[in-house]
């Protein structure tokens, strides 16, 4: 079986019309370079070279020959230039929540390029569930979720959290009052989805203290639930940067429940059994020194 050996040798003749110096290039001896073209003229089933008097001269079938095998050989040499830099060339790929990728993942990812500018990053953003199903699939490097720790074989890492925040319209009923949990459980309720981190965090609350919510609207999109409590069609429950900017203006207020503080947790997870390259732990650096928004 021909190697790319036989043609670095093959070549090295070529070029220099002799054994001894093609064998002096390669720092290798001559009966090595002998050994090398008899087994490539033996493929062949002819002659490569004219053995001169004092040099080798390429047969026509051996110009062939080395037309064939000089890309070959350069594309290799190319190869083995860029093989000691893969790293950082290979994409990586997140999947991450929508409340993370909106609020925390623009400063990552900004933070982690001027450490890796050359590296592309490739962002899905998903719920927390497809999130980990896609990262336990092997078809992500890491996964940013909120809420509990997922089971299996991943490592988790916190790296902030974001409180929650009960709010509805400065005139919805009961708005000026603390509710109790029986009394919350009564209202209109706006609410994400079963399976999105929030909804899961109320739903663990109030089943621990023997409740369940009921909601009016159900949404997997938090700026719906956002204009519906502004509306007054309700209360909802959303993380603090999401409701910032209609509390301070007025146009929501905070409601009081008692028994009921909720927060999420920010979660960095990865494959345990995934090999962690250095863009891999530099980006995880980044991310475990994040602060969250405005804090």
């Amino acid at each position: 079986m021909m190697t790319l050996r036989h043609f670095e040798i093959f070549r090295a003749v070529a070029e220099t019309g002799n054994f001894t110096r093609a064998a002096e290039r390669l720092y290798i001896t001559q009966s090595a370079v002998s050994h090398a073209i008899r087994e490539l003229e033996e493929k062949a089933g002819t002659a490569l070279f004219d053995r001169l008097s004092k040099s080798v001269q390429l047969t026509k079938s051996g110009r062939l020959l080395l037309e064939e095998i000089v890309p070959i050989l350069s594309s290799c040499e190319a190869l083995d230039a860029r093989i000691h830099c893969l790293e950082q060339r290979a994409p990586l790929h997140i999947v991450s929540s929508i409340t993370i990728a909106a609020f925390w993942l623009p400063a990552i990812l900004n933070a982690f390029q001027q450490d890796w500018p050359g590296i592309p990053v490739n962002v899905d953003v998903v719920s927390t569930a497809n999130a980990i199903e896609i990262l336990r699939n092997g078809k992500a490097d890491i996964a940013l979720v909120e809420g509990a720790a997922p089971q299996g074989p991943f490592i988790c890492t916190p790296f902030a959290h974001y409180p929650l925040y009960i709010v509805c319209a400065p005139d919805y009923p009961l708005a000026r009052r603390e509710l109790t949990l029986q009394e919350f459980c009564s209202e209109k309720l706006l609410l994400r989805e079963k399976g999105s981190a929030i909804r899961d965090t109320l739903d663990s609350v109030l089943y621990l203290s023997g409740h369940t919510a009921q909601p009016a609207w159900t949404s997997v999109n938090s700026l719906v639930l956002i204009e519906a409590a502004k509306a007054g069609f309700g209360i909802t429950i959303l993380p603090d940067v999401l409701v910032h900017e209609p509390l301070s203006q007025g146009k929501l207020i905070s409601l009081s429940v008692q028994d009921l503080s909720l927060k999420n947790e920010l979660i960095a997870v990865r494959h345990r059994d995934k090999y962690l390259t250095t863009p891999m732990k530099t980006l995880l650096n980044h991310i475990e020194s994040t602060m969250s928004p405005g804090h």
